[in-house]
C-alpha cells in the first residue's frame, strides 16, 4: 500500500535549515497494523503529513498502491484523502459548534454522499466507538476520550482503508488511552491498515510492528526490545 524510498524534508525556520526527513525509507502493506514512535522532534508528524499526501518530499520516491504520488493529479489526491485515508489526530480537531453527529457526518457532505446514507455511516460510525447517546452532544459536552471517539467515528465514516494517526491518545489519561487503542484494534481486525504516530513505549507496542524514528530517519524496532 504505502512505499517511500529514500525521503528527504527540510525546513526553514528563519535562516536555519531543520532536517525533518532525511532518507527515510519503509513499506507498509495491506492491513498492516504500525506504529511509528520517537520523540518531539523526529519527523513523526512530517511524514504522516506526507503518507497523508498533506505534504509532499523534497526528494525521494513516495507509492502508493504502486503509484508513484507524483503521478496523481491534484484531484486525485484530493480524492485519495477523502475516501482511502481517514485521519486522526491528538487535538481532536473537532468543530465546536457541531454536535457529534454533525462533525462525524461533515466529511460526508464533501463528498457528495446522499442524505439517506450519510445518517446510516453517521450512525454505524457512532455505534463503533459506542457514543450513540452522546450524538446530538457539542465536543464542549463530551470528555476528552469522548471527543477522539468521536474524531475516529469521523475517521472512518468515509470507509477509508488507511488510518493515520498523530499521537491519538497523548491527550488523554491511562485508562481511556486504553479504551481508545482497543477501538484500533477493532478497526485493525475490520481489515483496515493502521499507521499509529506515538512517542509512548505502552502505545507503541500495541501495534504487530515497530519503527523507530529519530533524527529524520527511520530503522525497525525488534518487538522484544520495547516489552
Amino acid at each position: 500500500m504505502i512505499e517511500l524510498n529514500n525521503i528527504c524534508r527540510n525546513y526553514y525556520i528563519g535562516d536555519n535549515e531543520v532536517v525533518a526527513l532525511s532518507n527515510a525509507s519503509i513499506t507498509i502493506n495491506d492491513g498492516e497494523f504500525v506504529s511509528i514512535i520517537g520523540p518531539s522532534g523526529s519527523g513523526k508528524s512530517t511524514l504522516m503529513n506526507i503518507m497523508g499526501c498533506l505534504d509532499s518530499a523534497d526528494s525521494g520516491e513516495y507509492l502508493l498502491d504502486g503509484i508513484p504520488i507524483e503521478d496523481y493529479s491534484e484531484k486525485e489526491l484530493g480524492r485519495v484523502r477523502n475516501k482511502k485515508i481517514g485521519f486522526v489526530f491528538q487535538s481532536f480537531n473537532l468543530i465546536s459548534k457541531l454536535t457529534a453527529e454533525e462533525n462525524v457526518e461533515l466529511p460526508l457532505i464533501y463528498q457528495g454522499v446522499k442524505k439517506a446514507e450519510r445518517k446510516k455511516r453517521v450512525e454505524d460510525a457512532l455505534e463503533l466507538v459506542h457514543l450513540t447517546k452522546r450524538a446530538k452532544h457539542l465536543p464542549t459536552e463530551l470528555s476528552g476520550g469522548q471527543q477522539q471517539r468521536v474524531a475516529i467515528a469521523r475517521a472512518i465514516a468515509t470507509n477509508p482503508t488507511l488510518i493515520l494517526a498523530d499521537e491519538p491518545t497523548g491527550n488523554l489519561d491511562s485508562k481511556t488511552s486504553h479504551e481508545i487503542m482497543e477501538i484500533f484494534h477493532m478497526l485493525h481486525k475490520k481489515g483496515n491498515t493502521i499507521v499509529l504516530i506515538t512517542h509512548d513505549n505502552n502505545v507503541a507496542k500495541e501495534a504487530s510492528r515497530i519503527v523507530h524514528i529519530l533524527d529524520g530517519q527511520l530503522s525497525e524496532v525488534a518487538y522484544d526490545s520495547v516489552l
